[in-house]
């Protein structure tokens, strides 16, 4: 408190704040904007936290207020997508439950896992474990100095979620509501029945000269005409013209999530509890199967959260999270996503079922196959007929810890204990098993008329079509059950001496068990240290080391060190820089140290010998007269090698980080190398001749390098404190190249993986097409199927120049799966109480794999791939299909490798908070009423056929199906009590 006098006119202001000029008056209420370049606000770093100006380390945080805009996922790793620089994510389906993305850090620079640790109030668990609305802050950590203090765990980044707590102050209940509307976002294109058997009359045209059996299948222009214009419903269905997205998907579903948290505290407690509901809703169609239940996916999620801080003593805080879930999933009977065959049937008439074939289901209740090509599926049926499974989840997390300021030995001392408990059961298979049923199928044969009928996987009658509905229901089983216990005790130290010294220091120990099911415990033990010292805020030095031990290392090789250091200088603060007053901050800074990996693929005791007891010895001479032993033997079926270890990860940081015109442009920017030594190759992968005479032990053998930048930007400007306007600017580049993966001596450098980045694509490349026959017949020849060349297809380069085309013309093509470069926007305002944004994500070099071919294995389907070559349009954009002609597998080159970029609007939102100067809100005893109207990838902008940004299911044929992606239109309020 002060008074001023005899002064007209007053000016108030405080380091790097804005000053604000104030009239005259008898008593002035003076309370200082506080903006986010405020140097002393506290950071979330590797086990504790740390004032933002003394952080040496490269550190992205966001909070859960931009996750609780992104659309309506249910996913924190969906809401982080564009928001975190340097973290890179890929979705590849929709599936309700399963909607997580992969997510890398700088890129995917392992061929074994690269998935960065996760842990939720500094335990490790899995991101899904807590809903968005728990959570108050995402921290992602990327350089040596942030990680070195996971030590083994650190190579692939961290991610540090904190959930909210109570503070101080009378109950604030919180109410949201959305409703959120799913469509698919982008699906194959196809052609129908008609302009797909046109095509096949042209490709029947082109090939006459090596298959002329062809000519069997050419349809004239009056059978064509009635897959278009049927007279009647026996057209309809001998002719049939089928648009499988129609009769899959339904034009849009809802899902819903409603959440309630309280928080507030008193002087001896503070508290947050939250109850979190979630639905996905389903976007296939539900067709009436007439057997007793309803059919399709779904999945329903609710969660639980309590978080609470007793004050015990004036130095003793007790804390305690305990934290729950229960979720089923509902599925397909024996569904599995990432069985090819299980799986991709459930939606694979959306991909690659012909417009032609059958239809899903006849009027007279039927539903319908292909006779002549029983491999192809009808989806309606598969999913409407097969059964249902639940497949639940409950989960419960609990953290004890006890916090003791110890300043009554010394000023800045403090001790925490904690003790973690996780406990999840998985149940499976509770649902019904109506797998063998008896449904009736139909096929109509369009050139005769007849008409065929069948039983569906009846193992009773194969031919009682009123056979009665015999499916199994099934309690379900114990799928897995997972625990784990976790304790640590540390001692932090802080204290500033003589004003301008500032130290602290931390140390650790933590042990981690946990195990799934009966399986023998993992283990884990760290002892870590940190210790920073700060001159005036302006010079910072920083050291961190961790000796980590694993148990799936051999003795004598479970325990290592990792240690990394860092530095940085508050430029800004010199006195130099003072006359420079449109620079706010300007902090560099540096950091380089080394980490680890010790997640080798899941697997364990690679470094001991693996026998079996199985097989016979034979006795004798082999051949005829060979008899085997009536004893059983152990046989070794792999070597182990005790020097197996953990990945290293050599890691180096420079950065800037800037506020520039009184915290009107805010960003960092930052350069870094990654040197991985190590790496684990399994034994399989290793090239060993073949006269060694046995399969080769895994081995730490392969290195990578990796470098690339990030670029952070905040542009935020507020108008006669009404009006804001803001734009988010991030982009980030990462490239690795192999140095080492144990290729074999002799082979040419282009097939030698070493020199390439990790997950290289690689494909045939051609120069043009064939477009006559002497272009042809002067061609360089197919190693295989020579003969049946055509006009029209791909002049495939002999890479190598041997004189023949074959596998050793399968050269390094395009980029990887995982995107070079990433680029995020956001633009935004708020005018009173209105607020609006939208968020373009785009990612550039990047390759994906997709089979649509046309035509493929004499099925009537067409992809609208472009424009097809012809003879007298030798321009085309993919080479003319075949249909009975037989060319090698390589002659389509490139035509299925696809420009993986893209540019999408992410999110957007248009919102309105009702505040107190609405009277209803007053009456109401209500804080406000947020109304708004987001969503999530709305619109796309790609050359990919398809929304799926990697192929979850595998390349090749793999890639055809999935769980389309989704979009989604969200509805929204939240009320504040």
């Amino acid at each position: 408190m002060f008074s001023a006098k005899c002064y007209s006119r007053l000016r108030l202001h405080r380091l790097r704040n804005p000053t604000d000029p104030v009239d005259n008056n008898a008593t002035l209420n003076i309370i200082l904007k506080q903006q986010g370049n405020d140097l002393e606000q506290m950071v979330v770093v590797g086990y504790g936290s740390q004032k933002k100006e003394s952080v040496v380390a490269a550190i992205s945080q966001t909070t859960g207020a931009v996750l609780e805009r992104a659309g309506g996922v249910s996913s924190i790793g969906a809401a982080l997508t564009g928001n975190v620089p340097g973290l890179i994510t890929t979705s590849s389906t929709g599936l309700p439950g399963e909607e997580d993305p992969n997510i890398v850090i700088r890129g995917n620079n392992s061929w074994n896992n690269s998935s960065p640790l996760i842990l939720v109030d500094g335990v490790e668990r899995p991101m899904n474990s807590v809903d968005i609305n728990s959570v108050a802050t995402v921290t992602v950590l990327k350089d040596a100095s942030a990680t070195a203090v996971f030590g083994s765990r650190g190579a692939n980044g961290v991610i540090l979620i904190t959930t909210k707590r109570g503070q101080l102050g009378k109950a604030a209940i919180s109410a949201r509501v959305n409703t959120i509307m799913k469509q698919p976002s982008k699906l194959p294109q196809k052609y129908d029945s008609y302009n797909t058997l046109k095509l096949r009359n042209q490709v029947i045209e082109n090939e006459l000269n090596v298959t002329p059996d062809s000519w069997n299948k050419y349809l004239p222009q009056a059978i064509l005409d009635k897959y278009r214009n049927p007279i009647n419903e026996q057209d309809k269905e001998r002719y049939p013209n089928v648009d499988w997205n129609d009769v899959l998907f339904k034009d849009y579903t809802m899902s819903q999530n409603a959440s309630v948290d309280i928080s507030g505290g008193t002087k001896f407690v503070k508290y947050f509890a939250n109850v979190d509901y979630l639905h996905e809703g389903d976007i296939f169609k539900v067709y009436d199967n007439g057997r007793g239940y309803k059919p399709g996916f779904g999945f329903n999620r609710i969660n639980v959260r309590s978080n609470l801080d007793f004050q015990l003593t004036p130095t003793t805080i007790f804390k305690t999270n305990l934290s729950g879930s229960y979720g089923v999933q509902k599925t397909p009977w024996n569904f599995s996503q990432s069985d090819y065959v299980t799986g991709l049937t459930l939606w694979l008439s959306a991909y690659s079922t012909p417009p032609d074939a059958f239809l899903p289901i006849y009027p007279d209740g039927s539903w319908g196959f292909s006779l002549p090509n029983s491999g192809l599926a009808n989806s309606a049926l598969n999913i409407s007929v097969g059964g249902i499974q639940q497949i639940t989840t409950a989960r419960m997390t609990t953290d004890f810890i006890l916090d003791q300021d110890l300043r009554m030995i010394t000023k800045g001392l403090k001790v925490s204990g904690t003790v973690s408990l996780d406990n999840t059961f998985i149940e499976n298979n509770r649902g019904i098993n109506d797998l063998y049923n008896g449904v009736q199928m139909k096929y109509v044969d369009p050139e005769t008329g007849a008409v065929t009928y069948k039983q569906a996987y009846d193992g009773v009658t194969d031919f009682d079509f009123q056979q009665g509905i015999n499916w199994s229901t099934s309690a379900g089983n114990v799928g897995s059950n997972y625990r784990r216990i976790f304790y640590q005790l540390q001692l932090n130290y802080s204290r500033t001496f003589a004003r301008d010294h500032y130290f602290t220091a931390m140390g650790l120990m933590n042990r981690n068990q946990y195990a799934t099911g009966s399986e023998v415990p993992h283990s884990r033990e760290d002892w870590v240290f940190r210790t920073t010292y700060s001159y005036k805020n302006k010079y910072t030095i920083e050291y961190n080391g961790a000796y980590n031990g694993s148990e799936q290392f051999a003795k004598g090789s479970r325990f290592a060190y990792f240690s990394s250091g860092g530095v940085n200088w508050v430029v800004s603060k010199e006195k130099f820089m003072q006359s420079l007053d449109f620079i706010d901050v300007l902090k560099i800074r540096a950091s380089v140290g080394q980490t680890g990996n010790d997640n080798i693929n899941n697997l364990r005791w690679l470094y001991q010998d693996q026998w079996a007891h199985t097989g016979n010895a034979l006795l004798g001479t082999s051949g005829v007269d060979a008899e085997p032993s009536t004893y059983t033997w152990y046989s070794l079926t792999s070597l182990g090698n005790a020097k197996i270890q953990w990945e290293q990860s050599f890691k180096s940081n420079i950065g800037v980080d800037f506020e520039l015109f009184h915290g009107l442009l805010k960003g960092k920017f930052d350069y870094f190398e990654d040197k991985r030594t190590k790496i684990f190759i399994a034994g399989s992968n290793r090239s060993v001749p073949s006269y060694f005479g046995f399969s080769a032990p895994a081995a730490n053998l392969g290195k990578v390098n990796a470098k690339g930048y990030e670029l952070e930007l905040h542009l935020n400007k507020s108008f006669n404190d009404a009006f804001r306007v803001y734009i988010d600017f991030n982009m980030s580049h990462t490239v690795n190249k192999v140095i080492e993966e144990d290729d074999a001596e002799l082979l040419p450098d282009y097939q030698k993986k070493a020199g390439k980045s990790v997950g290289q694509a690689y494909s045939y490349v051609s120069a043009g097409y064939y477009n006559t026959w002497d272009e042809l017949y002067e061609s360089t020849p197919y190693n295989t199927n020579d003969v049946n060349k055509l006009p029209g297809d791909y002049n495939i380069i002999d890479y190598n120049a041997d004189g023949v085309i074959d596998q050793n013309d399968n050269i390094p093509y395009g980029y990887t799966g995982w995107p070079q470069n990433t680029y995020n926007t956001t633009v935004g305002f708020d005018w009173k109480g209105f607020s609006a944004f939208v968020q373009f994500y785009g990612v550039t070099n990047v390759t994906r794999q997709v089979v649509f071919g046309s035509l493929v294995g004499q099925v009537d389907i067409a992809y609208e791939e472009g424009n097809y070559w012809s003879k007298t349009a030798t321009a085309g954009t993919v080479p003319l299909p075949r249909w009975l002609s037989t060319p090698p597998d390589y002659y389509r080159a490139d035509q299925y490798m696809y420009d993986g970029s893209y540019l999408r609007l992410k999110n957007a939102e248009i919102a309105y908070t009702f505040g107190k100067t609405w009277n209803f809100i007053k009456k109401a005893g209500l804080e406000n009423i947020r109304v708004y109207l987001n969503g999530d990838n709305l619109l796309l902008w790609t050359k990919m056929p398809d929304d799926r940004e990697s192929n979850f299911a595998g390349s090749g044929w793999a890639s055809q199906g999935a769980y389309p992606t989704l979009k989604r239109y969200n509805l929204g309020f939240n009320i504040t009590f």
